[in-house]
């Protein structure tokens, strides 16, 4: 909490702030119709500086989701088509020999897709763990390092990768330590009646248009930087520590779902994420200080990616969802 702040009272900046993110919130639902629970997770895990894996079966519009997104805020977008051929080098660039015009011959160095502000990482477990594993410094540490030279990235990188639970043949599933860099995993479920019919309505004669830009990255920042002052109180942590141990099968504190149907629970990394995840929800909610609340709503997109199922979870057809409403449970945050 900065020196000139009083506990209890509203960081300056902070009605400014919550205007521009409800204007950027309208912005994308109007872009991206029905959803609205995907648009809203998608923007806090923005705001907490983390990064989104979003699963969905084809043609539900995720990658219009990010282009809008990238539209919306101004800032550079980047797709790459992740496949079996994609080497690191396509995403991360390369130095070539090259001669100038002066017949001087040298390496310069081509920059890769990699170096923009927003980068859809499209089926992202198509390509092989090599590649897949090239985005790990990149989206921990924002940068990436090229020949031995160490290149930062734009302070606004934000990943979204993509992938289709429908067809795993030819895949490479994602490990785990690659899973733990993601903040959020959002699940894209179809549209209802009402919302396919106004998709239907809306793209009968034309393709929609990407939003305009009505934020920046230097207000995006400011809104970064707010999401982190967000108190949290010691009880709360405790709760939040509580409930990443539940989730460990060999913790006396895990219930009998974790205990029977998981191989591995949730990292330190994955209370981080939740918490941060749920300061970004308290200040998008115009709250002073995280609740129980926001720790509940984001909990299933911070953990459900970072649970690994043993045989029988697998064969129960277990979804994750269920151990993290455990968790809580057993950590009393519900």
């Amino acid at each position: 909490m900065p020196a000139s702040q009083r506990p209890g009272e509203a960081p300056a900046g902070l009605q400014a702030v919550l205007e521009d993110l409800a204007r950027l919130e309208r912005t994308l639902r109007s872009a991206f119709l029905g959803q609205s629970e995907t648009v809203d997770l998608l923007l806090l895990a923005l705001l907490a500086r983390g990064h989104v894996l979003l699963e969905s079966a084809p043609g539900l519009g995720k990658t219009t989701l990010v282009k809008s997104l990238a539209s919306a805020l101004g800032l550079a977008f980047g797709r790459v088509q992740f496949t079996p051929d994609l080497m690191p080098a396509d995403l991360l660039g390369l130095r070539l020999f090259e001669e100038d015009q002066r017949g001087q011959h040298r390496f310069v160095l081509h920059r890769g897709p990699i170096f923009t502000q927003v980068l859809l990482a499209d089926e992202i477990n198509r390509a092989t763990p090599r590649t897949q594993a090239a985005l790990l410094e990149a989206m921990q540490e924002r940068q990436v390092t090229l020949h031995e030279q160490t290149l930062a990235l734009d302070p606004a990188f934000f990943v979204v990768a993509t992938q289709n639970p429908l067809e795993m043949e030819g895949t490479y599933p994602l490990p785990e330590a690659q899973l733990d860099r993601f903040s959020a995993k959002l699940e894209l479920p179809s549209p209802s009646q009402e919302e396919l019919e106004a998709i239907l309505a809306s793209t009968a004669e034309r393709e929609l248009a990407l939003p305009g830009a009505c934020l920046d990255a230097a207000r995006l920042e400011q809104a970064r930087g707010l999401a982190a002052l967000v108190p949290i109180e010691q009880a709360l942590i405790r709760r939040v520590a509580r409930a990443i141990r539940a989730t460990d099968p060999r913790s006396p504190t895990a219930g009998p779902l974790a205990r029977t149907c998981l191989r591995y629970g949730a990292s330190p990394r994955g209370g981080q994420a939740l918490i941060r995840l749920a300061k970004a929800r308290a200040l998008t909610t115009g709250s002073l200080h995280v609740r129980s609340e926001d720790l509940i709503a984001v909990a299933p997109a911070a953990l459900r990616h970072r649970l690994v199922l043993n045989y029988e979870g697998e064969a129960q057809g277990l979804r994750p969802d269920s151990i993290v409403q455990e968790a809580l449970l057993q950590a009393d945050l519900i």
